[in-house]
């Protein structure tokens, strides 16, 4: 008898738009599912003369909610092989900074349709994405759109990997959108991001593989980045301010939302499906956990600087202003810089173990409330720099 059961340690997810097909390793942990918003009809009456009682029931299907996924990735930054097999660049190109996942992040941040030129120029999206010899650098200035560009299709394919063990089962979400990802600073782990998203359909697609077309270094293992080496720079803007503060950090995390809902119609006589997607309000937010220490600017003088903006006297500050500088990584490649311009920070709490720990809530901000530039939205950029594998 064929061994027909689908392993989850054998999947396999790509990402499609047009002719370009990423390949992106994926952690265990993902689903996806699709909803039904059913209707219901009963009967409720009284007994007859004979004592007989009509209880029927009647379930109808009204609509179909957009598909949700969710999965992890690694943070891989890479530096692109000139004309390298399913790489980033053509045998014309320079050797240019990428990501693995940079799919996600451009579907994240809205950067539009994707030209991968094959030999002449760099590949390159249409905004929000540039990935230049010295880094690949991110930003939010084409987000500001009442919708996310769809067009991308996501696959799940069940035991892609060893379709030999048994049957291979593939299924496709048809116009993703990422709505969320986060960012998680495990100190013992690997720097990783959650993301997750919406469809507007879940196809079973058969047992036709797919070839993908950009898959450069995703079997290389120096790409990963240490979450021990990460470091982070707080700097105040406003008047009460100890310098910038170098921060240890023990753990934390940040999430990045578009806040994505979706319209359905609610037509008579039909299964209504999702017609497309509205953003809402973008937020940044997120937590840092670190030791309480009274070194000159470390965590005991920032408790300090938050606590005096709001201690009741003249210089009362409504919001303050710090500058978060978060380097995944540490300085050196393999790492991530992510730089947060504005950000509204809580009062710590504090935690009183063997050592006195501290966790501090931040909210990242635009400078202003219909930002242009990349330096005025919440997270002014966010900058991968790779090493050639």
């Amino acid at each position: 008898m064929a061994d027909n059961f689908l392993f989850n340690r054998n999947t396999e997810f790509y990402i499609e738009s047009g002719s370009d097909i990423w390949q992106i390793p994926i952690l265990d942990g993902y689903s996806f599912s699709q909803a039904q918003n059913v209707g219901e009809i009963t009967l409720n009456e009284a007994s007859t003369s004979s004592g007989g009682s009509r209880r029927g029931r009647k379930m109808h299907v009204n609509s179909l909610a957009p598909v949700e996924f969710s999965f992890s990735t690694y943070m891989r930054p890479i530096i692109s092989t000139n004309g390298g097999t399913g790489g980033w660049e053509g045998s014309g190109s320079e050797n240019r900074h990428h990501a693995i996942e940079e799919v996600l992040w451009a579907l994240l941040v809205n950067a539009g349709a994707f030209t991968n030129t094959d030999g002449a120029e760099e590949a390159a999206w249409a905004d929000g994405i540039v990935g230049s010899t010295s880094a690949l650098t991110i930003d939010f200035t084409g987000s500001e759109k009442s919708s996310l560009t769809t067009g991308f299709s996501a696959y799940f394919l069940l035991n892609g990997a060893q379709a030999t063990v048994g049957d291979m089962q593939q299924y496709q979400i048809t116009n993703c959108v990422i709505n969320e990802a986060t960012i998680d600073f495990d100190l013992d782990g690997i720097a990783t991001i959650q993301w997750s998203g919406f469809g507007d359909k879940v196809i079973d697609g058969g047992a036709a593989n797919i070839t993908p077309t950009i898959y450069e270094d995703i079997d290389d293992t120096s790409n990963f980045i240490r979450n021990r080496l990460t470091s982070l720079a707080i700097t105040n803007a406003n008047s009460l301010s100890s310098g910038t503060h170098n921060i240890t950090l023990t753990g934390g995390s940040m999430t990045i939302s578009n806040n994505v809902t979706y319209l359905t119609p609610e037509t008579l006589g039909v299964i209504n499906r999702p017609l497309g997607n509205i953003t809402g309000t973008r937020s940044v937010s997120g937590n840092l956990t670190c030791y309480l220490n009274s070194e000159a600017a470390g965590s005991a003088d920032l408790f300090e600087d938050i606590i005096e903006s709001n201690d009741g006297s003249a210089t009362d500050i409504v919001t303050n202003d710090f500058n978060l500088v978060l380097s995944i990584g540490g300085t050196t490649a393999p790492n991530v810089t992510i730089t947060m311009a504005t950000c509204h920070l809580e009062v710590p709490t504090m935690s009183f173990d063997d050592i006195v720990s501290t966790d501090v809530a931040f909210h990242a901000l635009p400078s202003k409330l219909d930002p242009s530039a990349a330096a005025e939205f919440e997270i002014t950029s966010i900058v991968y720099k790779g090493i050639a594998g």
